[in-house]
């Protein structure tokens, strides 16, 4: 059975989650998400669903194994987990976000003991082909709290009935499986080719609430590898100046 969890967000850009847990309360995390456990914590790590459930998370970009920490001892005891990259923990109540979630791929952190991390299959054909995650989505499902992080900062936009939200399909978090999910192509030659933004959009369409991340990772490490090689083509630019065998290396040296 399922229960609520007490819980604090620590951090700017670089967050953790803390979480408090009372006897016998327990809370299960994606492999190595542990940042510190107190004393009084067990640590127990198990494929979910048997093989079938974790070679289903294999597929959305998570670990085969789930970790459950469990408060054995007296008192009051804590563990946190932190995010692998910059960007911002989303606390997500089942309860009040009708009892599912549907996630895009790796953005599960942790969740109270007893919600199922499984995949969802997009409804539609073209958002699975073109959306950027693929046909396949995380669904966390049950009750109690779930946490999921992002990069960025996270914009919280309530969709009403019928209104429609076009996004970049890597800024897409998270949304309610009430939210139509479906994708645009961008239209017109010259968006196509020199907007910046892909070839499709995300189409989302109420009512339902989604969540959206200012900087996907895709998008932070498409920014790293650029930076790095344009940083190697300049290192091997001066050595072609200034090196041996180079310009400059050779009025140096008299050659």
């Amino acid at each position: 059975m399922a229960h609520d969890i007490d819980y604090e967000l620590v951090g700017d850009d670089m967050q953790a989650v803390i979480v408090e847990l009372d006897p016998d309360e327990a809370v299960q995390a994606e492999a190595g998400a542990m940042l510190y456990m107190e004393p009084g914590v067990e640590m127990n790590t198990g494929a979910q669903g048997g093989i079938f459930g974790g070679l289903k998370r294999v597929f959305t970009g998570e670990s085969f194994f789930i970790t459950t920490f469990k408060h054995t001892g007296a008192g009051k005891t804590h563990v946190a987990f932190a995010a692998p990259y910059p960007g911002k923990i989303i606390p997500l109540d089942l309860d009040a976000l009708g009892g599912s979630m549907l996630c895009q791929k790796d953005a599960f952190l942790c969740c109270a003991y007893g919600i199922d991390i499984s995949i969802a299959f997009t409804k539609k054909f073209g958002a699975g082909l073109f959306g950027g995650e693929g046909f396949i989505l995380q669904r966390l499902a049950g009750h109690g709290l779930a946490f999921a992080h992002a990069g960025g900062t996270i914009l919280q936009r309530d969709l009403a009935p019928g209104e429609t939200l076009r996004v970049d399909t890597g800024c897409l978090v998270a949304f309610q499986e009430s939210v139509d999910y479906d994708i645009q192509f961008v239209g017109g030659f010259k968006n196509a080719l020199f907007g910046g933004e892909g070839l499709f959009f995300a189409s989302l369409t109420g009512p339902g609430r989604v969540y959206l991340q200012t900087l996907p990772f895709s998008r932070l490490a498409g920014r790293i590898a650029a930076a790095v090689g344009r940083n190697r083509g300049e290192h091997r630019g001066a050595g072609g100046i200034a090196g041996k065998g180079g310009i400059l290396g050779d009025l140096l040296s008299g050659d």
